[in-house]
C-alpha cells in the first residue's frame, strides 16, 4: 500500500471528527462515538489489526480514562467544597480588590496561576482548575474553559516538571546508535537534552510573550458587550508587561538549568510582581472591562456547574484561609513531582496494571496515588477540617461533583480508545507505519527545506490525536531526529521545534477539551471552544515554525551531529 493512501486512510477518522465537532456542531457524545467506529474499521481493513489487538487498545484506553475522570471529580470537588464553605466568594472579592478589571484577572489566574499548576502537574490538570475557579468568579463557562485551554501552551514543554522532555524526548530518541554518537563529540544524551530545552525554551519564550494579549483579546471579542478586539488591545501594555514576568525567568531557567523549573520558576516570579504590580495600577487603563449582566448572556455560554456563591451562608472566613486549600494544592503537588524527593517513588510505585492484555503486547497501568487527582482529594479533606463545614454541605458538594462526571465519563470513553488504537497501530502484522507516523512521513516527504516551518504541525497533531505533548514526543521525536538528519539540518532544532508544537497542539486536543468542558458543565459546545482555540493554535504553530526557518536558514544554526 502506497504512503499517500496510508496517509489518506489515516487522517479520515480525524478529519471525521473535525468536521462533526467544528463544522456542523454535532456533540461529542455523539461525533466521539462515529469516529471511535471509524478509527477501528480504518486500522481493522488499512493495518490489518485484529479485533482482540483493538480491544486491547481500547481497554488500555479505559485505564487513561479512569485518570481522566479521577482529575476532574477532584478539581471539580475541590472548587464545590469551597462554594459550600463560602471560601469562593471570599476568593472572588480578594481579586476584585487585586483589580476588579477582568482583563487583569485573566493574566494573573490564568496565564500565571494556570501556568504554574501546568509546571506542577501538567496532564490537562491546569484547565480542570482554572475553568471551575473562573466560573466562580463570574466568568461564563464558554469563556472559561476556551481560556483554560489556552494555558496549556507555553507551560506545557516543562510541565509536571519537565516530563514532556525528560520523558517524551529522552523516551522517543534515546538509543546505543545516538548515545555513541554523541560520545564521540564529547556529549551525553543529557547535554542534548538540554540543548533541545533550552532551544525550546527560546521559540516559547518568543512565541508566548503574546499568549495573554491574544487570551484577552478573544475574551473581549467573543465575550464583551462590544464584541472589540480593541477593549483587549487597550491593555496590551500590562498584558506585555504580565508575559515578559513570566517569559524572562523562564528562558533563563530553561537555557541556564534545565527542563525541571522552568514553568514553575516563571509563573512564581510572574505572580509575584504582576499582583504586587496590579495592586498599584500599574499600566492598568482607567477605564474597568467587565462582561454584561449575566441576564443577558447567550445560553450557550453556560454551563450547569452552579457556583452562585451568594446563595450560601458565608462563614467568617479570611482571605488567606480562603486561598489556603489552592496554596496547598500547588505545594503538594511540586513535592509530590520533584525527583530528588522519595515521595514520587513512592507513590508512582503503588500501580493497578493490565500487562500483555489478551496476550498482546499491549499492556495499561494507572498510578492512582500519583495521579493530581489524590492530591485534590487530599486538599479537599484538608478544606472540610479547615473550613469547618458541616456534613450537609460536604455531602452536597460530593453530589454535585458525581453528577459533572457522567456526561465526560461517556464522551471519553470513546475518545481516548480512539487515541490508543491510533497510537498502537505500529503494532501490526504487514510492519505498516503505525497511522501517525503514515501522516508525517507523508507531509516529510512533500515538503523539502521549508520542513521546519512544518516541524512543529507534526508535533500539534499528536498532540492533537494524544492529547498529551509528552506522548506526542514518544510518537515522533525520533521521526523528527531523522528527517533532520536526512535534510541535513540541526537535529536540536528540529526536536525543539517538535516539542514546541506539541505544546501548541494541546489547546487543540479533543479529549482535553472534553475533560474541560466537563469541569464547568458545557459538554456538547466542545465544537464552539475548538472553532475558538485553533485561533491561537495556529498562531503558535506559524511564528515558531517561522523562527525555526529563519534560525536553520538565515542564522546558520547547527548541532554538532549535522
Amino acid at each position: 500500500m502506497s504512503l499517500s493512501l496510508l496517509a489518506l486512510l489515516a487522517v479520515t477518522p480525524i478529519f471525521l471528527a473535525g468536521v462533526l465537532l467544528v463544522g456542523f456542531r454535532v456533540p461529542a457524545r455523539i461525533a466521539m462515538p462515529i469516529s471511535f467506529i471509524a478509527t477501528v474499521l480504518t486500522a481493522y481493513f488499512g493495518w490489518d489489526i485484529n479485533m482482540i489487538s483493538l480491544l486491547a487498545s481500547a481497554i488500555q484506553g479505559l485505564f487513561i480514562t479512569f485518570d481522566i475522570l479521577y482529575i476532574i471529580f477532584g478539581a471539580i470537588l475541590l472548587l464545590n467544597l469551597l462554594k459550600y464553605s463560602g471560601g469562593i466568594s471570599v476568593i472572588r472579592k480578594g481579586f476584585s480588590d487585586i483589580s476588579p478589571d477582568r482583563r487583569v484577572q485573566v493574566i494573573i489566574i490564568v496565564w500565571l496561576f494556570g501556568s504554574f499548576i501546568e509546571g506542577a502537574a501538567g496532564f490537562g490538570t491546569p484547565a480542570a482548575i482554572v475553568a471551575p475557579l473562573l466560573v466562580a468568579l463570574g466568568f461564563p463557562a464558554l469563556a472559561a474553559v476556551m481560556l483554560g485551554m489556552m494555558v496549556q501552551s507555553t507551560a506545557v514543554t516543562f510541565g509536571a516538571v519537565g516530563t514532556p522532555i525528560l520523558v517524551g524526548i529522552r523516551g522517543g530518541l534515546e538509543n546505543p546508535d545516538l548515545t555513541s554518537r554523541l560520545a564521540a563529540i564529547n556529549m551525553t544524551f543529557l547535554d542534548y537534552l538540554y540543548v533541545v530545552a533550552a532551544n525550546s525554551a527560546v521559540l516559547h519564550a518568543i512565541a508566548g510573550t503574546l499568549i495573554p494579549t491574544l487570551m484577552i483579546m478573544m475574551l473581549t471579542r467573543y465575550f464583551g458587550k462590544n464584541k472589540s478586539w480593541k477593549e483587549g488591545l487597550a491593555i496590551f501594555p500590562f498584558a506585555l508587561f504580565g508575559g515578559l514576568c513570566f517569559t524572562i525567568p523562564y528562558v533563563l531557567t530553561g537555557v541556564f538549568l534545565g527542563p525541571e523549573f522552568p514553568s514553575l520558576l516563571g509563573s512564581l516570579v510572574g505572580m509575584l510582581i504582576v499582583v504586587s504590580a496590579a495592586k498599584r495600577g500599574f499600566l492598568i487603563p482607567k477605564n474597568t472591562w467587565d462582561f454584561e449582566a449575566e441576564s443577558v448572556w447567550p445560553k450557550h455560554w453556560f454551563g450547569t456547574l452552579d457556583v452562585h456563591v451568594d446563595e450560601v451562608k458565608e462563614e467568617a472566613l479570611s482571605l488567606a484561609k480562603s486561598w489556603a486549600p489552592y496554596v496547598f494544592l500547588a505545594g503538594l503537588l511540586v513535592i509530590s513531582r520533584l525527583p530528588q524527593l522519595p515521595i514520587k517513588e513512592w507513590l508512582s510505585g503503588i500501580k493497578v496494571h493490565w500487562d500483555d492484555i489478551f496476550n498482546t503486547s499491549i499492556s495499561a497501568s494507572s498510578t492512582p496515588l500519583y495521579l493530581p487527582g489524590t492530591i485534590l482529594l487530599i486538599v479537599g479533606i484538608i478544606t472540610v477540617f479547615m473550613h469547618k463545614m458541616n456534613r450537609t454541605k460536604v455531602l452536597m458538594a460530593f453530589a454535585d461533583s458525581a453528577k459533572m462526571l457522567l456526561g465526560a465519563g461517556f464522551v471519553l470513553m470513546f475518545t481516548v480508545p480512539m487515541v490508543r488504537i491510533y497510537i498502537n497501530s505500529g503494532i501490526n502484522p504487514n510492519d505498516l507505519p503505525g497511522m501517525p507516523i503514515a501522516m508525517a512521513e507523508w507531509v516529510a516527504e512533500n515538503v523539502g527545506q521549508i520542513y521546519p516551518l512544518v516541524a512543529p504541525s507534526i508535533g500539534a497533531l499528536g498532540a492533537f490525536i494524544a492529547g498529551s505533548n509528552t506522548v506526542s514526543n514518544l510518537m515522533f521525536g525520533l521521526f523528527q531526529f531523522g528527517v533532520a538528519e536526512k535534510l541535513l539540518m540541526p537535529t536540536s532544532i528540529i526536536v525543539a521545534l517538535q516539542a514546541v508544537g506539541a505544546a501548541a497542539g494541546n489547546m487543540i486536543a479533543i479529549h482535553n477539551v472534553v475533560a474541560a468542558s466537563a469541569t464547568v458543565g458545557i459538554l456538547g459546545k466542545e465544537g464552539l471552544v475548538l472553532r475558538k482555540t485553533i485561533i491561537p493554535t495556529l498562531y503558535y504553530l506559524i511564528v515558531i515554525g517561522v523562527l525555526g526557518m529563519i534560525a536553520i536558514h538565515f542564522m546558520n544554526w547547527s548541532d554538532s551531529l549535522t
